[in-house]
């Protein structure tokens, strides 16, 4: 059973720092890409940054400059650093990560979410 766990939301001011961390258990033969979404009240799902296998990475504009995304893969773990943070930031964080089982399956997978919320 293949799990994926945030961790490092929290409460922040207006113009703080928080590190996100996902880390990836359970039996699989690798990971491919990975990202981190979020999910503010009564809103979709966007995605925030992206970043491949070998390290490639991709964000949304709104977070350009202050937000990197980061993986170890001897760790099977993913990161999220966000610096400068504001209350358009608050939303729930999901992690998302594409893993090959055994068997040779790519199959989707979600971590339940982490809330970050930012006061002004």
């Amino acid at each position: 059973q293949v799990q994926l766990v945030e961790s490092g939301g929290g409460l922040v001011q207006a113009g703080g720092s928080l590190r996100l961390s996902c880390a990836a258990s359970g039996t699989f033969f690798s990971i491919g890409a990975m990202g981190w979404y979020r999910q503010g009240y009564g809103k979709q799902r966007d995605l925030v940054a992206i970043i491949t296998s070998g390290g490639s990475t991709n964000y949304a504009d709104s977070v350009k400059g202050r937000f990197t995304i980061s993986r170890d893969n001897a760790k099977n773990t993913l990161y999220l650093q966000m610096n400068s943070l504001k209350p358009e930031d608050t939303a729930i964080y999901y992690c998302n990560a594409h893993i090959r089982s055994l068997g040779g399956g790519l199959l989707n997978y979600w971590g339940k979410g982490t809330l970050v919320t930012v006061s002004s």
